[in-house]
Formats: structure tokens, C-alpha cells, sequence
């Protein structure tokens, strides 16, 4: 296999099915058997992708907690000519995957980059979403502690395109929960097992969906989650919403969350955006 340089080696960023074995490129077939070396996050996910395609060839292991050593050890290989393919468990590299310090070494070092593109679990839900797809943020993964996770969701209750998040099945149910707080009951979509026997596809609003969950029980599977991007309500205007919070601030006797909560599940709003207008309200009135 002949590198793009004459002298060092080329790194290919080679995309593998997030699923099903057989949605690979022939590109990416050929690359991986050619290749001096093959470097995976998990070399025993790898290892049954190459059996099954009856592909022989020499396995490197490379994943969050040793990056950094292996993009230095690889660089010195392809430095000293050897080709190299770049692959994740499932998806593109370096897309909420490892790979990105590798390819920034590689890059830093004069080495060649060549990516192989195939699949993605961002683009193959929004493909089948239903949800706008002529402009999207790609979230991924949120952040592990609360105050950063809600700092992040909460600079994106006003973001007009499609959003979509990873998200583990474990953290699931509690993910959706606080989507519906800040971003309101909007339209979205859950899709898990995708490419697979189980695939699944659930549609409807964010409450929805989480009753759909929950009567399941145990969920499986790595899940994306695609949300509508945020429109301006044109059935409720500044005045009407005023006028909702104050009578239901003067009859309910609940507490402003409460309130919030009911008026935004009710107007599609953002808890968030009618909490607060009942702050401003409390404010000019006192």
C-alpha cells in the first residue's frame, strides 16, 4: 500500500458500522486489510468486525486513558513509513470517540490524514428523524456534573436547530427529564439499537416519550436523542403569557416552580423561559 508521502506513512481515519457488520465501505475493507497497522478503542469489538469481513491483520490497542502515549508511539511508526488505519468500536473516530489526539499528533508531525468516511449515529438518527435536517448542533455527550450539564442545556433553549445528544442507557430516563424542565414538551426523538435486530424508533414530545421508556423498564443499547430546535410561539403572545402567570399566581397558591412548570408543560414553553417571566412579574409588582 502506497503512502501519499514518499517518506512517512498515512494515517486513515477509517469509519465501522455502529450496528450491522455489513454497513462498511469497500473502501474501508480494502484499507483495513492493507494497512501495517490497525488501531482500535477496544480491540475485541474490532476483532469481530475483522473476522466477520475476513480481515487478518495486526491490532493496537488506543482509548480515552492512553491516548496520549499511544498518538506519540504512533506518530514514531508513521514516521518511519508504516501506514496506519484509525477505527472506534462503532462510527466515525474522534466523533464522542477517542482518536482526536491521535490525529492532532499526526497532524502536528506532517503526517498525512486521510479520513474514510461511513457511518454515524448523529447523521443515521436525523436521517430518519422527521425532525428539520437542513441545520443541526451536534451536542454529544453531555457533561457529567449537574451545574455543568444544566449551564449547557440552558445556553441552548433558544437555539433554532435540531439538537442531538449520546446518551447511556442508565442516564437515560433522568437525561429526558431535564430536557422536558428546560427546554419544555417539545417534539423529539429517541433512537437505540440502530442498524441492529432491535432497532428502535420512538416519536412525540418529550413526556412522551419518557412514559414510553418507563413502560418498558430496562433499556439497552447506546441511545441518541434528537430535540426540536426552539420556535418562536405564535399563539401566545407577551400579554397573554403575562396574564396566565399572574391568574395563576393569585389562584393556585403554588409555588413559582410549580407554576412555571404547569404553564410551560401546558404552552409548550421552556420551564426555564416562564420562570423567568414570573420573576420579572413579582419584581415590578412589589
Amino acid at each position: 500500500m502506497s503512502s501519499l508521502s514518499s517518506f512517512k506513512g498515512t494515517l486513515y481515519v477509517v469509519s465501522t458500522p455502529i450496528g450491522n457488520m455489513d454497513d462498511i465501505t469497500l473502501r474501508a475493507i480494502n484499507i483495513l486489510k492493507q494497512v501495517n497497522l490497525i488501531v482500535a478503542e477496544d480491540t475485541r469489538y474490532t476483532l469481530k468486525l475483522l473476522n466477520h469481513h475476513h480481515i487478518k491483520n495486526r491490532l493496537f490497542s488506543c482509548y480515552e486513558h492512553n491516548e496520549v502515549k499511544r498518538s506519540s508511539e504512533l506518530a514514531d511508526m508513521m514516521n518511519e513509513g508504516k501506514d496506519i488505519a484509525l477505527v472506534t468500536n462503532a462510527g466515525t473516530p474522534t466523533i464522542s470517540d477517542p482518536g482526536f489526539k491521535v490525529v492532532q499528533r499526526s497532524l502536528s508531525a506532517n503526517i498525512p490524514v486521510v479520513p474514510v468516511p461511513g457511518v454515524s449515529a448523529a447523521i443515521t438518527a436525523l436521517s430518519v428523524s422527521g425532525l428539520p435536517t437542513d441545520s443541526f448542533v451536534f451536542i454529544g455527550f453531555l457533561p457529567r456534573k449537574t451545574g455543568k450539564r444544566h449551564t449547557l442545556l440552558e445556553s441552548l433553549i433558544y437555539e433554532p436547530r435540531t439538537l442531538i445528544f449520546y446518551e447511556s442507557p442508565r442516564r437515560l430516563v433522568n437525561t429526558l427529564q431535564e430536557f422536558l424542565q428546560i427546554f419544555g414538551d417539545r417534539e423529539a426523538v429517541l433512537a437505540r439499537e440502530m442498524t441492529k435486530l432491535h432497532e428502535e424508533f420512538i416519536r412525540g414530545s418529550i413526556s412522551g416519550i419518557i412514559d414510553q421508556v418507563q413502560s418498558v423498564g430496562e433499556i439497552k443499547g447506546e441511545c441518541t436523542i434528537l430535540i426540536k430546535g426552539h420556535a418562536p410561539d405564535k399563539d401566545i403572545s407577551p400579554e397573554i403569557l403575562h396574564e396566565q402567570i399572574r391568574q395563576e399566581l393569585s389562584t393556585s397558591g403554588a409555588k413559582d416552580a410549580a407554576v412555571a412548570k404547569d404553564i410551560a408543560k401546558r404552552c409548550g414553553l421552556s420551564k426555564k423561559a416562564v420562570y423567568d417571566e414570573i420573576i420579572k412579574i413579582k419584581s415590578t409588582s412589589t
